[in-house]
Formats: C-alpha cells, sequence, structure tokens
C-alpha cells in the first residue's frame, strides 16, 4: 500500500495523458493517448526491434560509465591524497566541468565516426568528472581525526586509506555514482539521436523523423522506465551498503 502511494502522482500524470489527448484538447498525432502509446510499445516489444536496441543502448552506455567509474574515482583518490597531483588536475577539471558534453557531438563524431566508439567515449566524458569530484569531496571531507586515531593505533597509510577514509567517504561517493548513472542515460540517448544507426536514441530520432509519434513515445517510456528501473535499484543497493548510517 505504502508503495502504490508513494507512486500514485505517476499514475495521475498517465491519467491527465490520456484524458487531454481524448478530450481533443491536443492532437492525437501529436500527442498520442496513453494506452495507444502502450499498446504499440507491447507491439514494438514483439518485433524484437525494441530489444535489439535496447542492448545495443546499454552495452555502449554501461561501458562507458564503468570506465568514467574507474578512472574517475582513481583520479578523484590520488587528488585527494596526493597535492601535487591535485594541483595537476584540478585547473583541468574545474574548466571542463561547466562544458555541456552533448557540445561535443559534432567533435567526436569526427574524431570516431558513427561507431560504438563515439557514444561510449561520450559517456565516459559526462560520467567521469562526477566521479572525480564526488571521490575528491569525499575524502577530503573526511575527519582528519579518524585518520590520525587510527595511525596511532598501528594502522599503515594504506590501512588508513582503505578501512577510515573511503567508508568514510562512501556516502559521497554514492552521490557521485548516482549522478553518473544519470548522465550515463542523459548522453546515451542525446548521443545517439545524432551519432547512431541503431539504439534507443536514433530510434527515438528515426520515429520523429516519420512522423510515428505513437512509436516514438513508447520508445520514450522505455528509456524512461530503464533510467527510473535503475535509479531505484541503485538506491536500493545505496541503502544496503549504508544501512550502519543513522
Amino acid at each position: 500500500m505504502a508503495t502504490l502511494l508513494r507512486y500514485t502522482p505517476l499514475l495521475i500524470v498517465a491519467l491527465l495523458w490520456e484524458l487531454i489527448s481524448r478530450s481533443g484538447l491536443v492532437s492525437q498525432q501529436m500527442l498520442p493517448a496513453f494506452s495507444d502509446v502502450l499498446r504499440t510499445l507491447v507491439e514494438l516489444a514483439q518485433s524484437g526491434d525494441l530489444l535489439s536496441n535496447a542492448v545495443a543502448s546499454l552495452g555502449r552506455a554501461l561501458l562507458g560509465f564503468g570506465l568514467a567509474v574507474v578512472l574517475g574515482g582513481a583520479l578523484g583518490a590520488a587528488m585527494a591524497l596526493i597535492p601535487f597531483v591535485y594541483r595537476g588536475i584540478d585547473p583541468i577539471v574545474q574548466i571542463f566541468y561547466p562544458l555541456p558534453k552533448s557540445a561535443l557531438i559534432p567533435l567526436v563524431l569526427v574524431w570516431f565516426g558513427l561507431g560504438d566508439k563515439s557514444k561510449m567515449f561520450l559517456v565516459f566524458l559526462g560520467c567521469l568528472q562526477p566521479m572525480i569530484l564526488a571521490t575528491f569531496n569525499g575524502l577530503r571531507g573526511v575527519d582528519t581525526i579518524l585518520g590520525w586515531s587510527a595511525r596511532s593505533l598501528g594502522a599503515s597509510r594504506l590501512e588508513v586509506v582503505r578501512e577510515v577514509l573511503f567508508p568514510a567517504a562512501l556516502p559521497q561517493l554514492m552521490t557521485g555514482l548516482r549522478t553518473a548513472l544519470a548522465f550515463m542515460f542523459l548522453l546515451m540517448v542525446s548521443s545517439e539521436l545524432v551519432i547512431a544507426t541503431n539504439g534507443l536514441g536514433y530510434l527515438i530520432g528515426s520515429f520523429g523523423d516519420q512522423g510515428s509519434y505513437r512509436e516514438m513515445f513508447a520508445t520514450i517510456l522505455v528509456v524512461t522506465g530503464l533510467g527510473f528501473a535503475a535509479d531505484r535499484a541503485f538506491l536500493a543497493w545505496s541503502g544496503h551498503l549504508l544501512r550502519w548510517r543513522p
């Protein structure tokens, strides 16, 4: 019951969508009824096109995301723990942080073409900086007394980092991971709208160009559902890891 009440606003949005479309306030060609979009979604799923394109999109996106998590975590930790690394990398991170990564799509197209590498690279770039900053801020925000106490008890520097600093920084790290996960879906779709021959973003753009708005909205619903499911799963995992917090 609690779960149903929590997601009641989504049901209200779906009902309003249906009513607005059926009432004629908006042309059904431009805004198909929600029930029609759901039927089209089932048809696309049965044809197999939706699954094959979703697999292509998620495969590329997850590879870029994984690389960004590993490298971003390593760079953020090095910046927090090694002063000269911080001085060398921080200006680069700060100057590129405000840059919308989608602005690099034309350049990436020239570099990597229409293949998988272009989409992976954009997702990688978009997820990299949130991970660098979350790891850096998380480690730098740990109370230094915790490290001093561990060292006074005989812990080595590596043990302090592994057993004290990283567990204490974990809430900040999880926030960075969640932000990077959202960027992954954003850049997955935006890159495929321009530089792809398959994938969910490609389907959205292709259906829109053809005027097949039911199919376009159905594909958008799939992307929304995948992103929502990934975020809910991440929150459940994060809650399990951080269950020690009051």
